[in-house]
């Protein structure tokens, strides 16, 4: 215990800070693509904005830059706090975190110059994914090795879920990117849109999903000053995620020419998400029942709990909206685009926003700089994400059921103008909360000041 008391956390703090740089310049991309959607002259003549160079750079400094660096770096704090020893090395510790920030910003700028290799979230080119591949194997090797030389036998199910999903992410970004084939980072024909929505589906639910988890069942017991309900469910919950998820990405192109047995099989694997997703609900609800003052009196627990609201909510959409009778209107519009934000903001981001205000004040030795302002970060954040989804998923209605009943585009689009100037205020929220979060960590890694109004 008194080696864990000495360590830097370097690679954490690193980490964390890293994401929160991520998290403003992701947002800000995304509150410019808004913009486009709802004056597309306002930025037209500027070709490093243009919507299609904007987006890709958008999705993918926050999936990458925001939330998955953010959610790294929980683990090499939680990791080695569980296995009670420090994190095997710093130094390589510092250098995954380099590389990594080194691809993701190489990777926008490439991006922003328009080298795109058209598939999504797998814009990036070549040399990127070499690099982002030659991080994840780092910081593997480094929580490995941690955990190998663990003072704690039990393997804590948090774990099970940091090392499985590295694993998980380094395999389906070197499929998904199509690495072998460095020309074009694809295969040919519908080969490639299976593999690609392998990849998009997946990135979400075995890179995203179970650093989140894994985060909130460390965070959860200890905010809720309750044990975990029951090890066992939560090993039940790994298992079949890792069962479940992978196939699943299919649904998204059920309009495609795929093999029917693989539709079948997506749609079915969407409705069995609801075991794992069940276990973890159920597992934290009956950890935390009956404790929920404790959660939001703490700021960390508080973002959690939200966290897990959105995730429930997710998972309710997402096996529905798999349905084909239900995909002929929710598909291809602004209801996928409130779906995708409240599972990467609403439930991963929020998660890796609350382990990090948690975990600040223990490897810092000081409380975080102005838990206040942190209150306020939590309320435009979450006021901003649930005014997005409020106003996109109608929009989506509104698209889905004028095109599924004839009516052409032309004569929609005025009609979805003002859901796009409400979508570009709320933006605004949510830009404006990655500011003060930004704010907050690095004051409170860097600030002698023990600030606690």
């Amino acid at each position: 215990m008194k080696e864990l008391q000495k360590q830097s956390y370097l690679t954490v703090k690193a980490l964390f800070l890293s994401s929160m740089a991520w998290f403003v310049l992701g947002t800000s991309a995304g509150f410019i693509g808004a913009t486009h959607m709802m004056a597309p002259e306002l930025l037209a003549n500027i070709p490093g904005l243009f919507f299609g160079r904007l987006r890709p750079m958008h999705t993918n400094m926050v999936i990458f830059g925001f939330v998955g660096t953010g959610l790294i770096g929980t683990t090499h704090y939680i990791l080695p706090t569980l296995v009670r020893v420090p994190l095997f090395s710093e130094t390589l510790g510092i250098l995954s975190v380099g590389i990594w920030n080194i691809s993701i910003a190489a990777g926008t700028i490439l991006l922003g110059y328009g080298f795109n290799q058209s598939r999504e979230y797998a814009e990036w080119p070549w040399i990127v994914d070499i690099g982002i591949l030659i991080s994840l194997f780092l910081f593997f090797v480094n929580l490995l090795m941690t955990a190998v030389r663990r003072r704690e036998k039990t393997l804590y199910v948090s774990n099970w879920y940091f090392l499985g999903s590295l694993v998980f992410l380094f395999f389906i970004y070197f499929f998904g990117n199509a690495v072998w084939n460095p020309a074009t980072g694809s295969v040919t024909g519908i080969a490639d849109a299976n593999l690609a929505w392998f990849y998009g589906h997946g990135l979400v639910g075995l890179f995203l999903t179970p650093l989140a988890v894994g985060a909130a069942y460390y965070i959860v017991p200890l905010v809720s000053r309750s044990p975990l309900y029951s090890h066992t469910i939560s090993l039940i919950g790994f298992w079949t995620i890792l069962m479940i998820y992978n196939h699943i990405g299919t649904h998204h192109i059920l309009q495609a020419p795929v093999p029917t047995w693989l539709k079948v099989l997506s749609v079915t694997g969407s409705i069995a998400m609801i075991i794992p997703v069940a276990t973890v609900l159920i597992n934290l609800w009956l950890t935390m029942r009956g404790r929920l003052a404790y959660l939001h009196a703490d700021i960390g627990g508080k973002f959690v709990f939200a966290g897990l609201v959105w995730y429930l909510i997710v998972c309710i959409q997402g096996p529905l909206q798999s349905l084909p009778v239900i995909q002929r209107v929710t598909h291809f519009n602004n209801w996928t685009v409130a779906h995708s934000h409240i599972g990467v903001l609403g439930f991963a981001g929020f998660i890796a926003l609350g382990t990090i205000f948690f975990i600040l004040p223990r490897i810092t030795g000081k409380p975080l700089f102005n838990p206040r302002l942190a209150d306020v970060q939590y309320w435009l954040v979450l006021f901003g994400i649930t005014a997005f989804f409020v106003v996109l998923t109608p929009a989506g209605l509104l698209q889905g059921n004028s095109w599924y009943n004839g009516e052409t585009v032309y004569r929609v689009l005025p009609e979805l103008h003002v859901y796009m100037v409400i979508r570009a205020a709320t933006g605004l929220l949510i830009v404006a909360s990655a500011y003060i979060a930004f704010y907050l960590v690095f004051r409170s890694i860097f600030s002698p000041e023990r600030k606690t109004e």
